[in-house]
């Protein structure tokens, strides 16, 4: 069998400007996230992977069985990346095209979850927000932290209206804002396939407290009340959501006052693959194509163990603590 992996940011080359500051992270995050894949794939029985070199990879596409697309959800490219594929007569091992649109937009996404009762935070087009409600402003269908900031407008949040931060200039497409949600910020990836779904171990997400939410990495395992939570959340997020298959990250926030919300569907890889694959014992991309082709799935037993990861792929053990708070 074999697997064609295309991650768009490390072939195309973009993301390598410096001026720019969301896009080293990408390119570092698209990388960690390729390299663990491609390793994970090559030792799995009969599998031989490919993975082009430069954006041309619809010849690639058409011979291989499977191709995993991992690409940022902006300006609908992952989603053109998927119809590429079907194009090419490729075989998808994710999402499909319409799913990833869906779940890209995070404002029709907000409104889907709504109709179907999802919690997830009050979410506007900018500049429909009630005046008095802090919220975080963020691109339409951004990814990896892009763009985004605290509007705070509660003054005892904030001290004083200076301390607001501006809006991003850098972003050219539409901004959504969200209520803002005080909690701990987690997320919990699945593999999805056409009859079964397996949810993997819920992380914490680490993020910057500057009110710009930078993706610092993650922590896992977290503590079981909050494992618990998250994954209840998660499993409401995708339950009405057509086309996913594959891995599908999801992420949330537990508030502080008991209440969980849904933030946001990632319809691919996501960087918390690397330190997933450090705490399993079975191997997740075998796993992945597993419960796609509907094949029994291997043992799936966690290591004991508490790791932390930093979003270019690095892994530590950390000492066991309770884990932190942190805010989205």
């Amino acid at each position: 069998m074999t697997v064609l992996v295309y991650e768009d940011v490390t072939a195309t080359g973009a993301g390598g400007d410096l001026e720019s500051p969301p896009a080293p992270s990408l390119l570092a995050e698209g990388r960690a996230m390729r390299d663990a894949v491609m390793a994970d794939f090559a030792t799995a029985p009969g599998v031989q992977v490919l993975c082009p070199g430069s954006p041309d990879f619809r010849g690639l596409a058409a011979q291989a069985d499977f191709t995993l697309v991992i690409a940022p959800e902006c300006g609908g490219r992952l989603e053109h990346l998927c119809r590429e594929v079907l194009w090419a007569g490729g075989r998808l091992l994710g999402p499909s095209p319409d799913a990833v649109r869906l779940t890209a937009d995070k404002l029709a996404r907000a409104r889907q979850w709504e109709r179907h009762g999802v919690p997830t935070p009050p979410t506007w087009e900018l500049g429909d927000e009630p005046a008095d409600l802090t919220v975080v402003v963020k691109p339409r269908d951004g990814a990896g932290s892009q763009a985004m900031t605290l509007w705070q407008q509660d003054s005892a949040l904030v001290g004083s209206a200076q301390d607001r931060n501006p809006v991003p200039t850098m972003w050219a497409g539409p901004m959504i804002a969200q209520q803002f949600v005080q909690g701990f910020a987690a997320s919990v990836a699945f593999l999805i396939g056409p009859s079964q779904t397996l949810p993997l171990s819920p992380c914490q997400q680490l993020l910057s407290t500057d009110g710009r939410f930078t993706y610092l990495g993650g922590r896992l395992p977290i503590a079981p009340d909050l494992a618990g939570r998250a994954l209840a959340t998660a499993t409401a997020a995708i339950r009405n959501v057509a086309g996913l298959l594959g891995y599908v990250g999801v992420d949330v926030v537990l508030g502080d006052d008991g209440r969980d919300w849904a933030i946001e569907i990632n319809p691919r890889l996501t960087t918390s693959y690397v330190g997933l694959r450090a705490l399993a014992r079975f191997n997740l991309a075998e796993a992945m194509l597993a419960i796609v082709r509907e094949l029994p799935l291997p043992e799936t037993a966690w290591r004991d163990r508490q790791i932390e990861f930093t979003p270019d792929g690095r892994v530590f053990d950390v000492a066991p603590t309770r884990p932190g708070a942190a805010s989205t």
